[in-house]
């Protein structure tokens, strides 16, 4: 917006209001005072364009970003913490009971025992916010000692730790609830009501799945991810406890009766034929190879909530497989078989499962 106020121009405004009459060559006293001030006022100038960009949400950042939202009512997520299952054996691999609140630790991270599932298992939090709680399974060391106790296990992830929001995820959140306004139980109340509740990445609203008054939410984990049966379970409760559904005790409106599914994980097999450069061998490009495919269905499964269904393109897995270093050339891709894309349910989601390179 003040792109032109540069200094150059600002002392040629300033001198140009000085009396002819007067001296205003480079050496002299007015150009001496007055060019200082035009640095001054250009520095002026783009501070001001810097917080005119922040005054809008659709360019602000950070906390700017943050309390622009907070104006709407919607508030930025912060980092959640992981809940896990534990598992505690004493002798001959017998399960047993250890103390509520006791800590253990994997890694660097530490989990604190908050609840009793039943014998031997335990819910387990996260001391450290974000998805690092969600990454490591394996053996858990006591911090202190705990009699009879002789194995522990850092089991399944029952609700995932998230990051703290992302700008660009906040601001995507922003205008879809501004644009699309939440009111009594419509499409867009129930997003907003899912994206309040911790652990969830995206979900699919079905209105009226089962007649009048029902409703179906298919969700997946904020790590994209399909959803436990326990994790489903206790987004019920939170939303329509079967008990007393449709009494408007949980989330949902009263008379909607609401019905919490998991997005289901299909498992992929990419078959390709490749050509690879003078001295390479498959070995070398498959990790690659993997990797790439993962991230393609990752970024399917971010998308998931956005789309009625999810199809995964040959296409697409041809390209991103050229963009590796040292393959000339790829063919004869199959997806789980198929020589053509592959359309999923609405409830599916995409994950590899292995990759078969043919030379």
């Amino acid at each position: 917006m003040y792109e032109h106020m540069t200094s150059e121009y600002l002392l040629d405004r300033m001198l140009s209001r000085v009396s002819a009459n007067f001296d205003k060559r480079e050496s002299s006293p007015i150009y001496t005072a007055i060019a200082p001030v035009a640095y001054i006022l250009a520095e002026f100038y783009a501070d001001l364009d810097v917080h005119n960009n922040l005054s809008f949400v659709d360019s602000a950042d950070g906390e700017y970003l943050a309390r622009g939202t907070s104006e709407h009512g919607i508030n930025k997520n912060h980092a959640t913490f992981a809940k896990r299952v534990g598992k505690f054996f004493g002798a001959n691999e017998a399960p047993m009971d250890v103390p509520i609140n006791s800590r253990f630790s994997i890694g660097h991270l530490y989990y604190l025992v908050e609840s009793r599932l039943g014998l031997g298992e335990f819910i387990l939090k996260c001391e450290t916010a974000g998805t690092a709680g969600n990454e490591q399974f394996g053996v858990l060391l006591p911090v202190e000692y705990i009699a009879g106790l002789v194995e522990a296990q850092l089991a399944d992830v029952l609700i995932p730790g998230e990051n703290e929001e992302e700008d660009e995820a906040l601001r995507e959140r922003f205008f879809e609830e501004v644009n699309e306004e939440p009111f009594g139980g419509n499409v867009a109340d129930y997003k907003k009501m899912f994206n309040t509740l911790d652990g969830i990445g995206g979900t699919k609203v079905f209105p009226a799945w089962q007649g009048g008054g029902s409703v179906k939410c298919c969700v997946l984990t904020s790590d994209f991810d399909e959803p436990t049966t326990d994790f489903i379970h206790e987004i019920q409760e939170k939303v329509d406890p079967i008990p007393v559904q449709g009494q408007g005790l949980g989330l949902a409106p009263m008379n909607h009766f609401v019905t919490i599914t998991g997005a289901a994980k299909v498992l992929l097999t990419i078959e390709s034929t490749i050509t690879l450069a003078n001295g390479v061998t498959i070995g070398q490009v498959v990790g690659d190879i993997e990797a790439i495919l993962k991230d393609y269905f990752l970024s399917l499964r971010k998308n998931w909530k956005n789309e009625a269904k999810t199809i995964i393109r040959l296409s697409q897995i041809e390209a991103r497989i050229l963009t590796i270093p040292n393959i000339v050339d790829v063919t004869n891709t199959t997806i789980n078989g198929s020589s053509v894309n592959v359309e999923l349910d609405a409830e599916k989601i995409p994950f590899l499962d292995q990759v078969i390179l043919n030379g």
